[in-house]
């Protein structure tokens, strides 16, 4: 009898449905994820979307919206000091509250210091305050997304990963949320004290992050003071990179050209969608409505839907699926600025929604992705160097948005921009052939506490 009740066990309390599909979310580290994820969002937000539609509403044109997009190269070179967060301490802070979570603080306050001076500024009388802001911002948002990527990486093993991506990606868009408040408060005070609140809602989470628990440090992840200094400078910059390619040897190149041009169709169109909204006279209210109700319900959906995807096919498969449904809701923005007025808040929601649901589900599957490529003894670093290497091309590409879209008008635009998820989808097929003839090395993950 006690045999035949160890062996139903397992089928007794097996999850099945929707209970086994979430699950994985109850844990504390979920959770925490969420925390950071809208962290980690409100900057990026606060520099793209809402400082592009600010800075159209003060008569800037689009040529220079567009170059304005620049500014966030920082996240595309945020490799180059990776290896420093990933090895360096913070003098007294580090040793009080833990290695990631002191590089998380530190972080914080550099986004606090750039919205000051966002707000304190004044784009009609010009743009150098806002751009020193912006900056600011940025490079402190991109040291902000190290740190949390290598916290997230270390927390969880490579079969939690997606869930984590879409914990992560469910704050992030969390963000949205409250970011969009920025155009209420704008429409009835005005954008510095739109930008004061968000500066101050920014320091509230240095203060959060303290509630997050310190992941335990995999082996390799530490420099000892008393190894010589041409060692420390190799293991904390060379080793990580040079980690890599033995790990995937000659494969590195085509997963590089698809992790460069994966994202390309949403960089690229994204940069151009709220100037839109205000040529066509959509009022900032309307538009902060919708992407902060709608808009965000429908990001929900497709974070969730792509992480029971990533579970159910795997991840290869999930990102031809992305793939497909970037180039379809691409393709609805040019019907969108064809057909839109600023009178009609419906279509705006459709195209809001349609666009949010495909992103959703694209960055978890992509998040998935990049992680399934890192090895955790180097989680900064190398997390860092394959973002980057999309975050260079997409945002280089993404400042010229405004002088094609002057070329050619938004309807073709976002048709161009649409066409960039087709060779996409072919790259992720490539890539998935090549990986089953000639398989990766695989990396040890840490046991997380």
């Amino acid at each position: 009898m006690a045999a035949t009740d160890a062996s139903t066990a397992p089928q007794a309390t097996e999850l099945k449905g929707f209970a086994k599909w979430i699950e994985p979310y109850k844990r504390p580290e979920m959770i925490a994820m969420i925390l950071l994820g809208f962290a980690s969002g409100l900057p990026l937000y606060l520099v793209y979307q809402k400082t592009s539609f600010w800075l159209r509403l003060e008569g800037i044109d689009r040529s220079t919206i567009g170059f304005f997009y620049w500014v966030g190269m920082a996240y595309s070179f945020k490799f180059l000091w990776a290896p420093i967060i990933d090895k360096l301490t913070i003098p007294m802070l580090t040793a009080r509250v833990g290695h990631r979570r002191s590089w998380m603080m530190l972080a914080i306050g550099g986004t606090v210091i750039g919205l000051l001076m966002i707000a304190s500024s004044t784009p009609s009388e010009g743009l150098w305050l806002i751009t020193f802001g912006a900056l600011a911002l940025a490079f402190s948002g991109a040291t902000l997304d190290v740190s949390i990527d290598a916290w997230r990486i270390e927390s969880a093993p490579s079969e939690r990963q997606a869930n984590m991506a879409a914990s992560y990606s469910l704050g992030y868009r969390g963000a949205l949320i409250y970011s969009g408040l920025g155009f209420v408060v704008a429409d009835f005070a005005n954008w510095n004290v739109s930008f004061l609140v968000m500066a101050l809602s920014m320091a509230a989470c240095a203060g959060l992050v303290l509630l997050i628990k310190e992941p335990p440090r995999p082996e390799g992840s530490t420099i000892t003071a008393s190894a010589p200094l041409l060692t420390r400078l190799r293991k904390m910059f060379a080793a990580p990179f040079i980690q890599v390619y033995d790990r995937f040897g000659f494969l590195i190149i085509p997963i590089i050209a698809l992790v460069a041009i994966y994202r390309l169709s949403d960089f690229t169109m994204g940069v151009m969608a709220s100037p839109l909204y205000a040529d066509l006279g959509y009022a900032p209210a309307v538009v902060g409505g919708i992407q902060s109700g709608p808009g965000v319900i429908a990001v929900i959906v497709g974070l969730f839907i792509g992480g029971a995807a990533a579970q159910r096919f795997g991840i290869i498969p999930s990102l031809v699926i992305g793939a497909g449904l970037t180039l379809l809701t691409n393709g609805a923005y040019a019907w969108f600025a064809a057909v839109a007025t600023g009178s009609d808040p419906l279509l705006l929601t459709f195209a809001i929604c349609a666009d949010n649901l495909a992103g959703g589900f694209v960055t978890t599957v992509f998040i998935a992705y990049l992680s399934s490529l890192v090895d955790p003894a180097f989680a900064a670093t190398q997390y860092a160097l394959f973002s980057s290497l999309y975050a260079t091309l997409n945002k280089f590409a993404a400042g010229f948005s405004g002088v094609l879209a002057d070329a050619v008008g938004y309807v073709n635009f976002f048709l161009i921009t649409a066409s960039y998820a087709i060779p996409a989808a072919a790259l992720v097929q490539l890539v998935a052939w090549l990986q089953s003839r000639h398989p990766p090395k695989e990396v040890n993950q840490p046991t997380p506490t």
